[in-house]
């Protein structure tokens, strides 16, 4: 369903749906003139009921009944005799019905441009594959023999072409994830670059590129930056530099949609909105009551919550003040969004702890900017405080809390899973003879290879210093020790470089599954027995455990 149908059936809901409440205001209005307090005491009710219908009617191009809204909602600010407000509001009510009317029998005007034009580029979601399509044009195949290999080792599909002819023609037959080229061919100085810019213009797109080349001058360099490349290397070239280069300029992000909670007690105006946002490629839900939204902040984790500040029951400051007594929601963005334009009242109201106010009718595009921006920003922080800083993978606390999750969640879909603990070899050797820079250099290449090899499903973590962690999601243990042999076979093959000199690494792991280990910390152990075990036969191999390593003591092994 497009925007606009989305938006065309909220205004048929609204239009449906304002006869009942017009009545039902209609019978409380005359009810209250019975009463003792005479209007005074519905004045509330009353001042609620135009303040959201006034912004409803203006979000949904209903111009008129937002101008009579608007006309009752001043009308009880500025608080006349009371006589004077029973004419006029009865009079109110009044044309709202006949506007009613007057809709039901034709239909509602198409929106203004400025609604019905919206359109937004949607934020793809992270794919379940990392496996990325590499695309190699250079015409000397033979000292690429170890590109190929690393390339091969972090999961990419390599395809080499010999010349730009055949390269050009099988981009727009399948278009690759990134393109790896020299800058001269025999056909001509630059044929390369110039292939590239050709394609570049045909597509309407700039693919991502690197240049590799025997030739390092300043008009080769300067071609490359012309044709939109990313990077340039020389050959020879030190494979692990060029695929790290290569694997940050094709890594998407793994971040899931921005997830926002959208508080109003008007369905139509909190569809509207959750519209608005799921069109610039949001997941939105929609809470009518502020009890829905104290329980979905549990099961729906916004990272930013849309809140009308006028509602029944709870206001939206109040709603923001119980949600800023919950600890773990005191960092969480509350944005307003209200009819109110009383400067003093929206400060007030942000004092309860929200980050901005928008004020109805939104402009679509403002909408959509305001609520990107608090949530990333969120999205950015809770990535400080989740991720290892050096390798981009979860930190040990926030590992273990998703383990522990995704073992609630395995009792309860009767699956298996399997642990491996990692442990780079002799890594303190590695250390102490090419220094810690090569080590770090260790460590992140490894961390890439779990990243690029492994699920986006799967959990991976740095546990500590050379030791990493996964939660392999589904499989069984001898899945798992095949998964995790693979890549220590081809991480063996890696080349590292530490100035002139080269050098290999290897890693051990130990394998264990749930529900044989029924909780994370017993799956850790019997890992890291297992671990322990390969350390002890050799190092550089795969141990999978055995079910009575949760009882054995580590220091009997």
């Amino acid at each position: 369903m497009t925007l606009n149908d989305k938006l065309d059936e909220l205004r048929q809901r609204f239009i449906e749906q304002l006869a009942t409440r017009l009545a039902q205001t209609q019978r409380e209005w005359q009810q209250s003139q019975l009463s003792a307090d005479s209007p005074a005491r519905l004045t509330p009710e009353l001042h609620r009921f135009f303040h959201s219908l006034k912004g409803t009617g203006r979000s949904l191009g209903f111009e008129r009944v937002a101008a009579l809204a608007h006309q009752g909602e001043e009308a009880l600010t500025h608080a006349p005799a009371v006589e004077d407000i029973s004419g006029l509001i009865e009079r109110l009510l009044a044309s709202l019905v006949e506007e009613q009317t007057q809709l039901q029998r034709q239909p509602p005007a198409p929106l203004p441009a400025s609604f019905s034009a919206v359109d937004f580029s949607a934020t793809p979601r992270a794919s379940g594959s990392r496996r990325r399509l590499i695309y190699l044009c250079d015409d000397e195949p033979e000292p690429l023999g170890q590109l190929f290999h690393h390339l091969r080792c972090f999961g990419h599909e390599v395809v080499h072409f010999e010349s730009p002819q055949a390269f050009f023609n099988a981009v727009l037959t399948r278009r690759p994830d990134a393109i790896i080229m020299d800058v001269r061919f025999p056909q001509g100085k630059t044929a390369g670059t110039e292939t590239l810019t050709s394609l570049n213009r045909l597509i309407g797109e700039r693919l991502p590129a690197i240049v590799l080349s025997a030739f390092g001058d300043f008009g080769s360099r300067l071609s490359a930056v012309r044709a939109g490349c990313s990077g340039y290397f020389t050959k020879p070239v030190k494979p692990l530099d060029l695929m790290l280069a290569l694997d940050e300029l094709t890594s998407p992000p793994d971040e899931e949609p921005l997830r926002v909670l959208v508080v109003d007690d008007e369905p139509e105006a909190a569809g509207y909105h959750a519209a608005l946002l799921e069109q610039a490629g949001m997941i939105t839900q929609q809470a009518h009551h502020p009890a829905e939204a104290f329980d979905a902040l549990e099961r729906f984790s916004p990272d930013l919550m849309l809140v009308d500040m006028y509602m029944p029951v709870c206001s939206g400051e109040e709603l923001a003040t119980i949600v800023r007594q919950q600890p773990e929601y005191v960092g969480l963005p509350i944005v307003y969004l209200s009819g109110e334009t009383n400067s003093e009242k929206q400060f007030t109201a942000m004092a309860a702890g929200a980050e901005g106010f928008i004020t109805k009718p939104v402009v679509p595009e403002e909408l959509v900017a305001a609520v990107r921006l608090r949530a990333e920003r969120l999205r950015q922080l809770r990535t400080l405080m989740t991720q290892d800083s050096m390798t981009g993978l979860y930190n040990h606390s926030t590992t273990t809390d998703l383990i522990d999750r995704a073992l609630v969640q395995a009792y309860r879909d009767d699956t298996h899973h399997a642990m491996a603990m990692i442990d780079i070899d002799y890594f303190k050797e590695v250390n102490d003879t090419y220094g810690h820079l090569a080590g770090d250099q260790v460590i992140i290449t490894l961390a890439r290879m779990l990243k690029a090899r492994l699920r986006v499903s799967d959990i991976i973590g740095r546990y500590g210093g050379e030791e990493f962690v996964v939660l392999l999601k589904n499989v069984d243990a001898d899945t798992a020790a095949t998964l995790i042999d693979a890549l220590r076979e081809d991480f063996a093959g890696v080349d590292f470089h530490a100035g002139s000199e080269r050098f290999n690494c290897t890693f051990s792991a130990g394998i264990s599954v749930f529900p044989t280990h029924p909780s994370t910390e017993a799956l850790r152990v019997s890992a890291d027995r297992a671990l322990y075990r390969a350390k002890d036969r050799g190092r550089n191999r795969i141990i999978q455990s055995r079910e009575t390593d949760r009882d054995t003591p580590l220091d009997d092994e």
